[in-house]
């Protein structure tokens, strides 16, 4: 059927698992280092962001008292170690991942993460739920081109346009609708404003099977 849901592809930080505090903590500590104090008008260089993007605009802003590559790699020890020690999914994430594998609808995890971190929240969210993931620097772009939501599309054999991808961030929701799927927004901590094929909800509390075959199914 061409209005059938055919996958649900899930953003990861922010949106299944409260590991965007930890970044956020994780860069405004690094940024303390090189002596900046970011703000909001930051969070959209620095939210939903592969962690290679995120050093290259630190380095800017710290007008280049700190190698892109050197800050890069202090990022993913400091990210990763606090993810390996607390992982806690967000309210209705576990519920939501239980009732689409139940009805047999396949799902990906679509992440900017480094692999080692996806792998970790893999482990506690169960990762038989899922049919695939993507990491960063496993596509030739990452989050907000297109690429990471194209490939799991291609590995699920499914057309992203009958497909809903599950996000928190602009920069995330960017790269699912660049790749043709019907966005679900799920905000942390940026605004994100309405648009065409993008519906907007609290939490993954106010979302269930119902809702995510309509938007499927929507024209």
């Amino acid at each position: 059927m061409p209005t059938e849901l055919q996958a649900v592809l899930f953003d990861m930080d922010g949106t299944l698992v409260d590991t965007e505090r930890l970044w956020r903590r994780t860069v405004e500590d690094a940024a303390l280092d090189l002596g900046l104090v970011l703000t909001d008008a930051d969070l959209a260089f620095v939210l939903g962001r592969a962690i290679d993007a995120c050093a290259e605009y630190l380095s800017a802003r710290a007008a280049g008292r700190a190698e892109p590559w050197r800050l890069s790699g202090s990022l993913e020890r400091r990210f990763t170690e606090l993810v390996r020690q607390r992982v806690d999914p967000l309210p209705g994430a576990v519920e939501l991942l239980r009732a689409v594998r139940a009805a047999g609808v396949p799902m990906a995890l679509v992440s900017a993460s480094p692999r080692p971190v996806v792998d970790t929240v893999l482990d506690v969210l169960g990762r038989h739920r899922f049919s695939t993931s993507v990491a960063a620097g496993e596509t030739p772009r990452t989050k907000p081109f297109p690429d990471p939501y194209r490939a799991a599309s291609t590995a699920l054999g499914v057309d992203p346009t009958r497909c809903v991808a599950v996000e928190d961030t602009p920069t995330g929701i960017a790269s699912a609708e660049g790749a043709g799927c019907t966005v679900l927004a799920v905000p942390s901590f940026a605004a994100i404003p309405p648009a065409p094929r993008r519906t907007i909800v609290h939490s993954l509390l106010d979302v269930d099977l119902t809702l995510l075959r309509r938007l499927a199914a929507a024209p």
